[in-house]
């Protein structure tokens, strides 16, 4: 049997001389699933990640040779590392809402002048084109410069931590559009949040400061240059993922807890102190800088723009009528959130048909979107009758002048138009005044209602341009309306005021569509700064996600799957336990000898994307063939270009540790260090013979042939794995049957070479 490719570029099946393989097994299957997956709004190759720790002489050699102060300067350096992703996210997540709360600031106060001297018409052109430019902006960063930026970027950072790497998902373009293409967007007044981008960007930080900077932008740090490898980056990056959400939400618990319940496919205890470390810095720079701003130095910029909504400090007190009611918002939550899910995926996949044409029509499709919610903004709260202003209110009703509740919009004085007060404001606003309770006739329930309607229809189509967007923000703003629209209609018989309402319909909507629980729980708690809320929070959010789980997954999970990336769920599929792993490798298999000819290494290099090949003892070393173990292709690569060949077959392991060291052999970036290509292998070089053992890796995790298919691709998820080796039960056979990669565990896969299995058993 053979092993699979690991590896393939866009462009089609690659020749195969069967001459350069000898199949262990009469079958000869292929694996022909897609190497390629859509990453942001770009369809790139895609890549396993090495996250198995390799034990061949050169790494064993630097293990034995490291002293207590180079372990020390390790471990430090990790810490410092931990601390300035937390310094950099914060200031970034600070940045982010000084940029937009000014320019969305701006943009409404011109919109309120030309609408108080009575020039509607001007005050739309002024709105709409303001959003144009600035959603222009954004769409045109994103389709031309860093296409890979466009979206949450949560399902890539997930995808990444599983084990999936892309071209261009976490570089330096990426973030520089992720930050600034972030802040447009949401200025813009599109119905996305920045929270999903923060969660990126975090983990794009967290990635530039681990490969020590980047040589093309010519921004490098030698000095950080001690975590070539991938399982290094994978804990950095998760740290990032969690500073991003703590940057956004100013919830380092729920930063902690969202790496670990949603993004992070392995944990430890270790990584735990890590990322509580670097969520702790997050909210310490965030605080020190909020404190800076009240003094009035950042312009419209206030204690609006980081989140932390305060409903209120009263207690709740709530009765059976009151948990009816909790559990009728979770039903409803679970309902809405699961269509919500539904409807997201069809306007993705009908995007991705638009995006496919080219850049120029990926900026077409953002610029309409752009007017119609332009449009929806200015146009639909002229429907509206005006609302009386209450008596007794601490802040000036109707806001003349100024951004805030209560919106003049073309009200006669007294008066104020409540669903202006929520489309015309930024999405903050507009969160902190549905959970407010200082006023619970605030919103009448039809605007509650025209509000939900918007939001969820808005939030949909416009999940999936070619803008920075999140989805938490557009979810939460949906809750809260029909939250609080079902408070309104139970106020007279419920304890709970409509703000709690509100919180409670958020909780329930944000179950329905991210299928989270604890880490949303802890995050919502940190938001309002209610910790009486938790009970009935818990069992909101528990019922929203058993009721949504009964029709789909959550939306994280959708996007990855239709994104066409790899993922390796937690558990097994029942159908994988009716096979066998050597039921489903496939080929060609190529192997090596310890000491093996350049012509076929350069021959097998040449002709296939294989990223590992088993290498095989035989004699004379050893009395009959022996696995010796795995050896990398990027490892092959950097012994071709150095030449350290014999003219006879023999062994050199001696001569090569003295020659290379083991950050000759580091890992690279995507796309970057050596490349076949860049090799310069002359003729005479083709018959000569190089040693392998030196750089193979002796313990590579091996399976028996028998063992359940479902036991083995657990085992490949939990430690991390690229390459399975696959043993035969028998002797007297090869010693290896053929390598397990994390596509044979696919269902395309599997179900394409058994298509009359029972999926359900």
């Amino acid at each position: 049997m053979e092993a699979n490719v690991d590896i393939e570029c866009e462009g089609g099946k690659i020749e195969r001389n069967e001459s350069a393989w000898q199949p262990l097994l009469s079958k000869n299957r292929v694996n022909t699933s897609s190497q390629i997956a859509i990453v942001g709004s770009n369809v790139c190759p895609i890549e396993s990640l090495d996250y198995e720790i390799l034990e061949n002489d050169l790494f064993k050699q630097d293990w034995r040779s490291r002293k207590k102060v180079q372990i020390l300067q390790y471990i430090t350096l990790k810490w410092t590392l931990a601390l300035l992703i937390g310094v950099s996210t914060g200031l970034v997540g600070f940045f982010n809402n000084l940029a937009v709360e000014n320019i969305a600031g701006f943009k409404f106060l011109l919109t309120s002048k030309l609408m108080l001297q009575q020039k509607y018409y001007q005050a739309f052109l002024a709105f709409a084109g303001i959003n144009l430019v600035l959603a222009t902006c954004a769409s045109v960063l994103c389709a031309y410069i860093a296409p890979a930026a466009a979206g949450s970027g949560i399902p890539e950072v997930k995808a990444y931590l599983n084990g999936i790497d892309a071209h261009s998902i976490l570089a330096p373009s990426t973030l520089f559009v992720k930050i600034f293409g972030s802040i447009l967007g949401v200025a813009a007044g599109f119905v996305v949040g920045k929270e999903g981008p923060m969660v990126h960007t975090g983990a794009c930080i967290a990635n530039l400061l681990g490969q020590g900077g980047s040589r093309k932008y010519h921004l490098t740090w030698k000095w950080l240059r001690y975590f070539k490898n991938d399982r290094d980056r994978r804990d950095l990056i998760t740290c990032g993922a969690a500073a991003g959400v703590a940057a956004a939400f100013r919830a380092p618990v729920g930063g902690v807890l969202f790496a670990l319940e949603e993004v992070a496919s392995w944990w430890r205890s270790a990584l735990l102190w890590r990322t509580f470390f670097t969520t702790a810095v997050v909210a310490v720079v965030l605080r020190s800088l909020i404190e800076y701003c009240r003094s009035g130095y950042c312009g419209l910029f206030g204690e609006g723009g980081l989140i932390m909504f305060d409903i209120n400090s009263s207690i709740p007190d709530y009765n059976v009528v009151d948990l009816l009611a909790v559990t009728l918002i979770g039903v409803i939550g679970g309902i809405l959130g699961s269509l919500y899910n539904y409807l997201v995926d069809k306007v993705l996949r009908t995007y991705s048909m638009i995006n496919e044409k080219g850049p120029t029509f990926r900026v077409f499709l953002v610029v309409v979107i752009s007017l119609l919610t332009s449009c929806c903004a200015y146009g639909i709260p002229w429907f509206r009758k005006c609302v009386p202003c209450p008596v007794g209110l601490e802040v000036e009703c109707p806001a003349v002048g100024r951004s805030g509740s209560y919106k003049y919009f073309q009200c006669p004085p007294g008066h104020y138009n409540d669903l202006a007060s929520l489309i015309l404001n930024t999405n903050d606003d507009a969160i902190r005044s549905l959970f407010s309770s200082l006023n619970a006739d605030e919103f009448r329930i039809t605007t509650l209602l025209v509000f939900f309607i918007l939001m969820y229809a808005l939030g949909i189509i416009t999940y999936g341009i070619a803008i920075p967007s999140g989805l938490f923000i557009p979810v939460i703003l949906a809750g809260a309306s029909y939250g609080r629209l079902v408070g309104s209609l139970l106020v007279s018989f419920s304890n709970l005021n409509v703000g709690l309402f509100a919180l409670l319909g958020a909780a329930s909507f944000l179950g329905g569509t991210m299928r989270m629980t604890v880490s949303l729980c802890v995050i919502l708690l940190e938001l309002t700064n209610n910790l009486l809320m938790l009970p009935l929070m818990m069992l909101v959010l528990l019922i929203s996600k058993s009721v949504a789980d009964n029709f789909n997954k959550g939306v994280y999970d959708q996007i990855v799957k239709m994104k066409g990336l790899p993922f390796l769920e937690a558990h097994a599929e029942p159908y994988l336990r009716q096979l066998v792993a050597g039921d489903v490798v496939s080929g060609p298999l190529i192997s090596f000898s310890g000491v093996e000819k350049v012509s076929n290494i350069v021959h097998s290099l040449r002709l296939t994307s294989h990223n590992g090949f088993p290498v095989i003892d035989e004699p004379p070393f050893l009395d009959a063939p022996e696995l010796c173990g795995v050896v990398l292709r990027s490892h092959l690569i950097v012994l071709l270009k150095g030449k350290m060949f014999t003219k006879d077959k023999r062994l050199t392991g001696t001569e090569m540790l003295q020659r290379y060291q083991a950050s000759d052999f580091a890992k690279a970036g995507l796309g970057k260090g050596p490349k076949f290509e860049d090799l310069d292998i002359k003729p005479e070089d083709m018959d000569m013979y190089v040693d392998l053992h030196p750089i193979t890796n002796t313990s590579p995790y091996t399976v028996i042939e028998s063992m359940s298919l479902a036991k083995a691709a657990v085992a490949f998820r939990e430690l991390g794995l690229r390459h399975l080796c696959v043993v035969p039960k028998t002797p007297g056979r090869p010693p290896i049957v053929g390598i397990l990669t994390r596509h044979d565990f696919m269902p395309e896969h599997i179900l394409g070479l058994y298509p009359g299995i029972d999926k359900r058993k």
